[in-house]
């Protein structure tokens, strides 16, 4: 079993909890606090990140290169990019096209996902090569799943501050992974500098610190 196996799990179980909140459901078809996004796109998007590993895991990714979990980011065409690039304006696309089946439909999917990753991941191990089926590239197994608990935890927090609802406690190990990669990212945005004096300094913080 690879080391986020149990941390990436315990997160889809927590945004899958979330997204079946009544008040989900129950404001559907509004706009969510993401610019473009229903509710409904935005928990559909969320819950992507479940149904998008077992795709990952079905997808043949023979032939692809295999890069690290930082030069993923380094190569994100969606990372600090305007919300109407293509690779954003897509990304809420195929939220919007999932949430059209409804909130139960999108619920049963990904709980049907995730039945099968709880099965299947803890027999793997970090050496296999998977990765997202539209990425040109691969990568190994945990820092794939590093990356989805990243967009669990933030995209949590987004779906819940949109219907009123508290954000979720995710499990320490996955906090843990999902904060390390921000602080990452932050650092690689605005140096590291400005990263300590937000997190050690607030008399000379930063105004903006935002990794993504």
């Amino acid at each position: 079993m690879t080391a986020l196996t149990g941390p990436y799990l315990s997160a889809a179980r927590t945004a899958l909890d979330l997204a079946g909140h009544a008040a989900v459901a129950d404001h559907w078809a509004e706009p969510s606090a993401l610019e473009g996004f229903t509710v409904g796109g935005l928990a559909a998007h969320l819950l992507g990140q479940v149904t998008s590993v077992t795709a990952a895991l079905d997808a043949d990714h023979a032939g692809k290169e295999t890069v690290s979990l930082h030069e993923h980011y380094a190569r994100a065409a969606w990372l600090a990019a305007d919300i109407d690039n293509a690779y954003n304006t897509a990304i809420r696309a195929g939220g919007e096209r999932s949430a059209e089946d409804g909130p139960e439909a999108v619920l049963a999917d990904a709980g049907k996902a995730l039945e099968r990753l709880a099965g299947e991941l803890p027999g793997l191990d970090a050496a296999r090569v998977t990765g997202n089926v539209k990425w040109a590239y691969a990568m190994g197994l945990d820092d794939f799943l590093a990356t989805r608990i990243l967009e669990l935890v933030v995209h949590a927090d987004d779906l819940a501050y949109s219907t009123g609802v508290d954000t979720p406690v995710f499990d320490g190990e996955a906090f843990a992974s999902a904060a390390a990669l921000l602080a990452h990212l932050a650092a690689a945005r605005h140096g590291q500098p400005a990263l300590v004096r937000a997190l050690a300094r607030a008399e000379r913080a930063p105004a903006v610190i935002s990794g993504l």
